[in-house]
């Protein structure tokens, strides 16, 4: 049976119209490499996103002081800077807040 439109659109909005909390999610765990991200993404959230989007999400991120940028073996890799950690987690109390007024 197909899922009925509505859901499909939520799913959609708390998934790529969201990315950023996956993103900032990942790079909590560990530094993250921007090629591998669609697969983590796929393999912890269920969904993978285009890796062009990944690309403009974590330069967004980056530039807003969310994530902060390293380079090792001649790849660029992201970890989660302080502002992201807080940002991460009033995400997580947003979600939670409407999650229990639903």
């Amino acid at each position: 049976m197909a899922k009925p439109k509505p859901l499909e659109r939520l799913e959609w909005s708390l998934t790529q119209q969201n990315l950023w909390l996956s993103i900032l999610s990942l790079a909590s765990r560990s530094p993250v490499y921007a090629y591998a991200l669609p697969a983590l993404i796929q393999k912890n959230f269920g969904f993978t996103p285009s890796r062009l989007m990944v690309y403009l999400v974590l330069y967004k991120l980056e530039s807003e002081g969310m994530l902060t940028s390293f380079e090792r073996d001649m790849r660029k890799y992201y970890k989660l800077a302080i502002p992201g950690k807080r940002c991460l987690a009033l995400g997580k109390k947003e979600l939670s807040k409407w999650a229990k007024k639903l």
